[in-house]
């Protein structure tokens, strides 16, 4: 090839850009690489090169993770080592709560907000259950009630006093006995209030009513365990993913199965509703034990829309979704990161924007509600990562980087408040209405001025759709046995103590009766 053909290829590819140190005869060993560089991608066809990622125009391109300083991290924690997947975490705009590892029954840790640094190791706890706590939720709409569900198959109501604990707390504000089996979950409704939702490992579904403190509603149409529930914005459905593989949307109310799809080459692990998208987002295993995500249409579960690998982990996928900014974030347990991707109602659907990485791995989330963010610092996101090899809770801050230190409404629409939107009563009735929103903007730091009032309860046995939900069933375990057991000899004494002061009273009316019969007024 002559030295003038070779020297032009060279200039053609070095156009863009300053072509400085060019020089007749043989290219430098730079201008080489860049001349095969050119040779090579001009032979692949564009179609080729789908895998690049293409731009996207969003406001939320350049959203990146925050760790806070270690002063402001709470530390010291002994966190639960159970290996049940939940997230053993909660939290709201006041209080931090954090399932701890314990002997002889179940605790956990509540600590006001402001309350970082490290804490003491004989700080109160919340200890109440006789069994393993599985899962911890904040009232959505009284900032100081929060519900708990144990191995001990119980589900209890906690008020937590101004500025936190300052002794153990042993009572709860109610309890709540109806499934026979532990419970693994608990949901709040999201518009109404004092309404409650657990699943236990007896494959069925409560409703509470707490004004009455039992329950209301029975949904039984699972076969195996109940692995997480996730409702839509206004609360009138409930979606369900369980151990049989299969992923249901039902009615709560009337407990009717709506969409059902068996989920055999996608293994469906967790769900969740894309606010009034009528869209599902479930995280699961293909068929080759990767983990991947599906998109459903939550009227026709027959196929997902769009089915995406992640990576080749083994980790639990947890996602997390924000109906304000339309992101999804998925996080592994056993992880570091934290990806994050944007959602819309048009194809692609999923928009891959950035990850967040971290070298200490994740045993589980709390996630900060809208009214208790930063919005002064454009943060639309905020979790509470558990490190459970350092006893250590990270917050991490989602934020969207802007010059200006005005609020910026764009990435702050009005949003689900602290004031519910019905009644117990009124939902039970067949009535649905769409959360009560507030503006971040006016008022965003006011306290919900409703007070949770417990009822009295003397009803011993639980009948809901005619079947008593206290009443002996196998035990599968020898725990099981022996909590049984001790609860039909307690049962026994009580009886017993009654039947004779029964005996007592019986031989004094008739001792009385004698007398009245041998007075001489009879005479």
């Amino acid at each position: 090839m002559p030295h003038g053909d070779l020297e032009i290829a060279v200039v053609r590819v070095l156009t863009p850009w300053k072509l400085a140190n060019t020089v007749s005869g043989l290219p430098s060993a730079s201008e080489s690489w860049l001349l095969t560089t050119h040779q090579h991608t001009t032979a692949l066809d564009p179609w080729q090169m789908s895998w690049r990622p293409q731009y996207r125009s969003s406001k939320f391109r350049n959203v990146y993770g925050k760790v806070a300083n270690r002063e402001h991290c709470f530390d010291g924690i002994p966190i639960t080592k159970n290996v049940h997947d939940n997230h053993f975490c909660a939290v709201n705009a006041r209080f931090l709560a954090i399932v701890t590892e314990s002997a002889g029954g179940g605790s956990f840790l509540v600590i006001p907000l402001e309350q970082t640094g490290r804490i003491e190791p004989n700080y109160p706890k919340v200890c109440g259950h006789q069994g393993n706590v599985l899962d911890i939720k904040w009232n959505p709409f009284i900032d100081n009630i929060i519900a708990s569900c144990s191995e001990d198959t119980s589900v209890r109501i906690w008020e937590i006093p101004e500025g936190g604990l300052k002794r153990n707390m042993t009572e709860a504000l109610l309890e709540l006995h109806g499934h026979s089996r532990r419970v693994g979950l608990v949901e709040w409704h999201p518009t109404t209030n004092n309404i409650l939702f657990s699943a236990g490992y007896d494959y069925k579904v409560l409703i509470w009513n707490l004004d009455v403190g039992e329950p209301v509603k029975m949904i039984d149409c699972h076969s195996d365990v109940i692995l997480c529930m996730s409702f839509n914005t206004d609360g009138s459905l409930l979606t369900t993913t369980c151990k049989d593989k299969k992923l249901r949307v039902i009615e709560p109310r009337s407990g009717r199965v709506l969409q059902e799809a068996n989920c055999k080459n996608h293994r469906v692990n967790r769900v969740v509703f894309l606010g009034n998208m009528k869209r599902l987002l479930t995280t699961g295993v293909s068929r080759w034990n990767t983990r991947q995500i599906a998109l459903w249409d939550q009227e026709d579960l027959s196929m997902p829309l769009i089915e995406e690998e992640i990576d080749g982990l083994s980790g639990l996928l947890f996602p997390f979704y924000d109906a304000d900014t339309h992101m999804l974030y998925l996080a592994g347990k056993g992880d570091g990161n934290i990806r994050y991707y944007e959602i819309s109602t048009e194809k692609p659907y999923l928009s891959y924007l950035m990850e967040f990485r971290s070298p200490a791995p994740q045993k589980g989330l709390g996630v900060m509600p809208k009214h208790g963010l930063d919005v002064s610092a454009c943060e639309v996101f905020r979790f509470y990562k558990l490190v459970t090899l350092k006893g250590l809770i990270e917050p991490i801050s989602m934020i969207v980087p802007r010059r200006s230190d005005s609020y910026q409404e764009d990435i702050y629409p009005m949003t689900p408040g602290t004031e519910p939107a019905l009644t117990p009563d009124e939902w039970l009735g067949g009535i649905d209405r769409d959360p009560v929103l507030m503006s971040l903007k006016e008022g965003y730091k006011k306290s919900s001025k409703m007070v949770f009032k417990a009822p009295i309860k003397e009803k011993k046995s639980v009948v809901v759709n005619g079947i008593d939900l206290l009443e002996n069933v196998p035990p599968r375990t020898e725990n099981e046995l022996l909590r049984m057991f001790f609860r039909q000899q307690d049962e026994i004494r009580r009886l017993k103590e009654e039947l004779a002061q029964k005996d007592i009273r019986i031989r004094q009316l008739q001792l009385e009766l004698k007398n009245l019969r041998n007075s001489p007024k009879n005479c």
